[in-house]
């Protein structure tokens, strides 16, 4: 029994495989070369290191991103105005700038990966899972 839970892998679900920036093909290659946080600016791989599938599919297929991160930025921004309201009852417009301000520039990274995650799972019409991508024995291109 254990050889036969060894040899067949369970499939990631999409979600888990958005949340954590895996190739939408395959679901097992990084989007992103480097961590979301960190000393270095945020670095997305041309190709995916698993199964080669091209991130960027025509130039400037990006820009779009933008849009996306620009919805997201947004609502974290009306959520925030709408918390502080509650919380605080505060009418001062400089309690609500600096508060949007430091929470757009601390999710500017989340924002921006999240962007290109959402554009390639769910935006983008012909992108979907491949079984056979997902699979250690795939033969790149």
């Amino acid at each position: 029994m254990n050889t036969l839970l060894n040899n067949t892998e369970m499939e990631v679900s999409q979600l888990s495989a958005a949340l954590h920036a895996k190739c939408p093909k395959c679901r097992k290659g990084n989007m992103f070369a480097n961590s979301m946080y960190g000393l270095s600016s945020q670095k997305m791989n041309t190709h995916c290191p698993h199964c080669g599938f091209t991130f960027e599919i025509e130039p400037g297929y990006f820009y779009v991103a933008m849009f996306v991160s620009y919805a997201f930025n947004i609502a974290e921004m009306v959520s925030l105005a709408v918390a502080i309201y509650i919380l605080t009852g505060s009418h001062n417009p400089w309690v609500y700038v600096g508060a949007l301000l430091g929470i757009s520039v601390i999710l500017s990274p989340f924002n921006f990966r999240y962007s290109r995650v959402v554009l390639l799972y769910w935006l983008t019409p012909g992108i979907n899972y491949d079984p056979n991508r997902s699979g250690d024995d795939y033969k790149r291109l």
